[in-house]
């Protein structure tokens, strides 16, 4: 029997409605999941801007509905997160461990099956008596979600703060994984990271429990400076707008350091002309990470490269769901991932304009949407 889900369309002209979607029953390896939180994230924003309609939303936390008949590794009530980058587990980038880049069912790499962030079986979700597209192939913002197997973990916890486990899907992890999982981040060390909003907070919470000595936040903003203090940060330094690719402040950076520059250095602004600033910030055969995801031709000093420095691009934090997830739930759970410090703010979903206005406005780290 199908369920009627009340959603959060995008229109495709830049603007977006609350309405009703048709769900079928899930097909033998689909998975219908009552959502319980889905966060709020500036990819969604910019969904409204894709130019088709959509059920908006890709991170979020829920309670298995329904299960296809293939389903083996959940039943109805299990306690779930959804993961946007689904792994094939047979492609050679997922037997080479690169799950978060599968050639077959990625949303967002070139050339993968999965084709655009918006592509999802069509046939499994109408909205007025038409196919539609589920951002990611999720569609979290909305009360059910039809989704393959493989986008769910499972987590088995009492008393699950759904809130929280809803935000682990996209900065939390992107955050978390640029340091443990792609700078393999050795303890005792010196780290810069720039730009606190709620991915860079992320980064400064994982510098902090990979046991950095030396945790600098830079930002323009000095009210994020001071939470980023909050989140692990052990200095702080103020930026200046003018001051082109950061490089006057990374001198002071080094000078604050010894005169070498950081070990480690990420870049969180998802400003394009920021791209290259953290190379600036680290010493010879130092590791920069470009975190936020910036997708645009930028012209990079090749003096910044000198010498040995190594720059990488990672995506979500290289993420491997089954392994990860968990192992953040563990760390909320311990006390040292700083999830519920992250949530600014829930809403209900038709409030969704208002936590668009205060994400943007920078008024939340993190904003999430809680469902009946």
């Amino acid at each position: 029997m199908s369920i009627i889900s009340k959603s959060a369309i995008a229109t495709g002209g830049g603007h977006f409605n609350i309405e009703s979607v048709v769900l079928s029953d899930p097909r033998p390896d689909e998975v219908i999941v009552k959502m319980k939180a889905a966060g709020v994230c500036h990819t969604d924003y910019d969904s409204l801007s894709w130019g088709k309609p959509i059920v908006m939303g890709h991170e979020g936390a829920g309670i298995v509905e329904k299960v296809g008949y293939q389903v083996a590794h959940f039943t109805k009530g299990d306690q779930v997160i959804l993961n946007w980058a689904t792994p094939c587990l047979q492609c050679f980038q997922c037997q080479e461990g690169n799950q978060h880049i599968c050639e077959n069912h990625s949303p967002v790499v070139a050339g993968s099956n999965g084709h655009t962030p918006g592509h999802a079986h069509l046939n499994g979700t109408r909205w007025n008596g038409k196919p539609i597209e589920r951002s990611f192939n999720l569609g979290s913002l909305s009360e059910y979600v039809l989704v393959k197997e493989s986008a769910l973990v499972r987590v088995n916890e009492k008393d699950l703060n759904f809130s929280a486990a809803s935000i682990v899907s996209c900065g939390v992890m992107t955050g978390y994984g640029s340091v443990v999982n792609a700078a393999k981040m050795k303890a005792g060390c010196s780290s810069v990271v720039l730009g606190c909003g709620g991915v860079g907070l992320n980064v400064i919470n994982a510098c902090k429990i990979s046991g950095a000595a030396k945790i600098i936040a830079v930002d323009i903003n000095p009210n994020k400076l001071e939470l980023a203090k909050k989140f692990g940060a052990t200095d702080a330094f103020l930026a200046d707008k003018t001051d082109a690719g950061l490089l006057r402040i990374a001198e002071d950076i080094k000078l604050f350091l010894g005169g070498r520059g950081a070990d480690y250095a990420f870049e969180c602004t998802a400003v394009p002309a920021l791209g290259a600033a953290p190379l600036a910030m680290i010493r010879n055969a130092g590791t920069a990470v470009q975190v936020s995801g910036i997708e645009e031709e930028i012209t990079i000093d090749m003096r910044l490269f000198e010498w040995d420095k190594i720059y990488m691009n990672p995506l979500y934090g290289k993420c491997r769901p089954q392994i990860d997830f968990p192992k953040l739930m563990q760390l909320y759970k311990k006390g040292d991932l700083k999830l519920d410090e992250m949530i600014t703010q829930e809403y209900s979903l038709d409030k969704l304009q208002q936590a668009f206005d205060d994400m943007l406005e920078g008024k939340n780290a993190k904003g999430v949407i809680v469902f009946d």
